[in-house]
């Protein structure tokens, strides 16, 4: 157990504030500590090495992020426009793309089908993902939904981005949202259903990630902690002993949006206290040539990983 849910266990929020402790990572252990929802998600083993940009890019900009043994490429997709042109959507981004995609992971390993049942409505959707219902919550949904519809992810998977595993593969067969009407640039986006490719279903199976749902609900805002939890869930508990992970390493998995190494160390180590707030049997350690990873139990017990093969 971290020290911050020692604390809170002890003496409380406040306890927890006047030992010294951010409001943001008290905040965020407490909510996980009092989340009693025990229910399982999944995600693909490359979204723990690599992962989609925090901020938007130019919607014609491409995305490309490489660590030591994955290489993410995303090509934004493009719709229709009047005049007969072609519009770029943008790469997807933030909390709400990285809430969809676990979704989707996580539904179609517990049917053990590609294709995704979305439900009857929007509302039961976000409601399902945590996320607050209506208002702009709902207009980015729908954004980052056409944007994961439309774009080309691939993952050049091995030993410096050499050998590749999934090539020229989107992830989604099938738009999440269909135009069905009249009403904007887009037409009026009506919720269905969602089909993961045939390619990404393959290696979903073979490679999940078991990750807690209350954990991402904490974390459910900030997309830099969610990339720092899933990549823990997958690293630790298959550590033989102590793995230092250097700064270096670490600015080009997670800071692509950092210029100076600097400023990375400076902002990084709250994401990752956040994450750790709500992974209590992780044992990290910064230190100062990086992160210091040690074996640790993984936040769900493998007995209890039902997946539909």
């Amino acid at each position: 157990m971290g020290v911050v849910h020692s604390l809170l266990e002890a003496k409380g929020k406040q306890g927890a504030l006047q030992a010294g402790v951010a409001r943001e990572v008290v905040e965020a252990a407490s909510y996980y500590m009092g989340d009693e929802d025990s229910g399982l998600g999944f995600a693909f083993s490359g979204w723990a090495q690599a992962a989609l940009p925090h901020r938007k890019l130019p919607d014609d900009a491409p995305w490309q992020l490489a660590s030591e043994r994955v290489t993410l490429v995303i090509e934004p997709g493009r719709r229709p426009a009047p005049g007969g042109k072609l519009d770029h959507v943008g790469v997807p981004f933030g909390a709400h793309a990285r809430l969809i995609m676990l979704f989707l992971q996580t539904e179609a390993l517990r049917t053990g089908a590609r294709e995704v049942e979305l439900g009857g409505s929007l509302r039961q959707w976000l409601g399902r993902m945590g996320v607050p219902i209506g208002g702009t919550a709902a207009h980015s949904v729908r954004d980052q939904a056409e944007r994961i519809s439309r774009c080309r992810m691939t993952f050049h998977i091995g030993p410096e981005g050499g050998a590749s595993g999934l090539v020229n593969q989107s992830i989604v067969d099938r738009a999440l949202f269909l135009d069905v009407g009249e009403g904007g640039p887009q037409g009026r986006l009506s919720l269905e259903t969602a089909k993961l490719s045939e390619g990404f279903f393959e290696q979903l199976q073979k490679h999940p990630v078991p990750i807690e749902e209350a954990a991402i609900r904490a974390l459910a805002n900030n997309s830099a902690a969610m990339d720092c939890y899933v990549w823990l869930a997958y690293r630790l508990h298959s550590l033989a002993g102590a793995k230092l992970v250097t700064w270096k390493a670490l600015k080009a998995q997670f800071g692509a949006g950092f210029k100076e190494l600097y400023h990375f160390k400076n902002r990084w180590p709250t994401a990752l206290e956040l994450a750790l707030a709500v992974y209590p049997a992780a044992q990290v350690d910064i230190v100062e040539q990086g992160v210091m990873l040690r074996p640790s139990k993984p936040p769900v017990a493998p007995k209890l990983v039902p997946v539909k093969l």
